[in-house]
């Protein structure tokens, strides 16, 4: 089903709103440059600090900009499973093609939690569900063994975006998940790594900025080029360490503003990028050849 670089894209801001003509100029960039998909609301998209009607307009524009041409994936989960079946009616309402629903955070549910969490909403809606395994931001890390019980017994379940840093994890899903299941990294800088196992794409946060990169390192990769996708890997490298100086999409923010993109301002609790830590951006977006 997913295959590729699948962007996960910023949430432009102007005076505090969302900036709707911002947001299309960046879709269409997107589009331009060969990206597959993209996922709104999502982490990179601030979706915590979203209101419903700003939800709501920012997938359905989303969708009105790929005119059908990729697909949209809304970002939908959230710690409350009754919560996330209501922003699962949202993104269904708004026309988006799938969802991306994180593992509960800070209840920290068990397996058996985990389980029952995703099969309640596969029940509840049409749309196919890629999970979102994150534990460094959730605290809970959904196991192998439990998302090949979700993809055998929910026919929505067919994807993770999977951000565990674990090679190893990697490899069993894999093994475990076999046909039936999409894997997609949720880390830039071991997106090769894990397509090198068997995954089939990313989804990206390098990829707002550099989109063409991703996307053409992903069809390397899937044509037999592999020498190129290691040149795109590392040369990208140092931008993705960038990005993640600080808290995402701080820095990647502060990239789109250099590079003279629609961005605006962070929502509290997350705060400008450090002056020192901003001089180490701007050398790897320059080491790259970025203008700015």
């Amino acid at each position: 089903m997913y295959k590729g670089s699948y962007v996960a894209i910023a949430t432009p801001f102007k005076n505090n709103r969302v900036d709707q003509t911002g947001l299309r100029r960046n879709i269409a960039f997107l589009r331009e440059n060969g990206s597959a998909g993209i996922v709104a609301c999502a982490t990179t998209g601030e979706g915590p600090c979203l209101s419903k009607s700003e939800y709501e307009l920012i997938i359905r524009t989303c969708v009105e900009e790929v005119k059908g041409k990729i697909p949209v994936i809304a970002g939908a989960g959230t710690n409350s499973t009754a919560k996330t079946i209501a922003m699962v009616h949202h993104a269904q309402n708004c026309s988006a093609d799938g969802l991306l629903i994180v593992t509960p955070y800070y209840n920290r549910p068990t397996q058996e939690g985990l389980y029952q969490h995703y099969k309640t909403i596969n029940a509840d809606t049409d749309l196919p569900i890629m999970i979102y395994n994150v534990p460094s931001r959730t605290g809970t890390n959904i196991l192998p063994l439990t998302v090949a019980r979700l993809v055998r017994d929910c026919k929505r379940i067919r994807s993770i975006k999977e951000a565990s840093g674990n090679l190893e994890q990697v490899s069993e899903l894999l093994r475990l998940g076999g046909k039936r299941l999409d894997v997609l990294s949720g880390d830039d800088s071991l997106t090769l790594p894990m397509l090198m196992i068997g995954a089939l794409g990313v989804v990206s946060v390098v990829a707002n900025i550099l989109p063409r990169a991703v996307a053409d390192m992903c069809r390397s990769f899937f044509s037999g080029k592999i020498r190129g996708a290691q040149r795109i890997h590392l040369r990208l490298f140092p931008v993705v360490k960038a990005l993640f100086l600080e808290t995402n999409p701080i820095p990647l923010k502060k990239a789109m503003h250099l590079m003279g993109m629609p961005s605006g301002k962070l929502r509290l609790p997350l705060v400008e990028m450090s002056s020192a830590n901003t001089v180490l951006l701007r050398s790897a977006l320059k080491g790259y050849g970025v203008k700015i």
